[in-house]
């Protein structure tokens, strides 16, 4: 593979680039976010730092949730504390679709300063990752503290723990008043043997990924929100000495809030007559609050 620059049709935005490694049998992913990570801020007031945490909360969903093949199965990111300022951070991804919402303290917030820990802004949480699978019904989720530094800290810690994949991700964030960039990379190792055979907790020291380890980590995070550098690029620079990088077509990414009338009229219609009744108001509609995208609908069954 080779570098290439915006102007020749690089990809800079919105976008996700898949890529494995051969010879040293990696994958990884890379992505930035811009307009749609603006998009998805927009919905609410949020300060800075709740923006920054959301931020890297949709690259982590992107980079995660784009590993999956069928387009219709979901990745679900969940943080929840019962004593943090920050009591609920959940993203979700599905077919290139990334939305996402922080429910938070705003006074105790403000007690932190400008850059709180992730210890400061959930206490002793927890994150979960759930994987629903379109083609076979089935759903994988793990649990893991929300221990580290940054949110990628606590993925990393679920790759090894639930999969016994080794994993290195890294992200960055820009926030100025022109919007928010957020970029991320996400690097697996999976030898030969891998499925369906010996799991890699033997093998977190193999010398092929303590090798791609070393090249991955060596990404900048204002490499990875520098819209002058399309996402080739930034591969290249990492892994350019390789005898081979396969890089796949890009997938979009968009706003996926899936909420309309149409889909709370079909929720609501499982639900017994009486209790409808109960929901309506006293102009007989049933307000639904969607959380990812700030809007009240206003639904009349009748």
């Amino acid at each position: 593979m080779a570098g290439t620059s915006e102007s020749a049709g690089g990809t800079g935005f919105d976008e996700v680039l898949a890529f494995t490694i051969p010879d040293r049998n990696a994958r990884g992913r890379i992505v930035r976010l811009g307009p749609v990570l603006d998009d998805v801020i927009a919905a609410h007031a949020y300060p800075a730092p709740i923006r920054h945490l959301l931020a890297e909360a949709l690259v982590l969903a992107t980079l995660l949730g784009s590993l999956l093949k069928d387009e219709q199965s979901q990745l679900t990111m969940q943080a929840q504390t019962q004593d943090g300022v920050v009591d609920l951070l959940v993203c979700d991804f599905r077919g290139g679709e990334v939305r996402g919402y922080v429910r938070f303290d705003r006074a105790r917030l403000d007690e932190l300063g400008p850059a709180p820990t992730l210890h400061a802004l959930f206490g002793a949480g927890y994150l979960a990752i759930t994987f629903d699978l379109a083609a076979t019904g089935q759903r994988y989720q793990g649990i893991v503290p929300l221990e580290g530094e940054t949110l990628a800290d606590a993925c990393e810690s679920y790759f090894v723990q639930s999969e016994q994949i080794p994993t290195l991700i890294r992200l960055g964030v820009r926030s100025d008043a022109n919007g928010c960039v957020a970029g991320g990379l996400l690097i697996q190792h999976l030898p030969e043997g891998e499925e369906g055979r010996e799991r890699l907790h033997v093998q977190i020291d193999h010398p092929e990924w303590e090798h791609m380890r070393i090249m991955g980590g060596a990404v900048r995070p204002a490499e990875l929100v520098d819209p002058g550098l399309d996402l080739e690029t930034v591969l290249w620079r990492l892994f350019h000495e390789e005898q081979e990088v396969r890089v796949e077509p890009g997938l979009p990414i968009v706003k996926g809030c899936r909420c309309t009338s149409d889909y709370y009229r079909s929720v609501l219609a499982r639900f017994g007559k009486a209790e409808r009744e109960e929901m309506r108001n006293e102009d007989g509609l049933i307000l639904v609050d969607c959380a990812f995208c700030s809007r009240v609908f206003e639904i009349d069954l009748d």
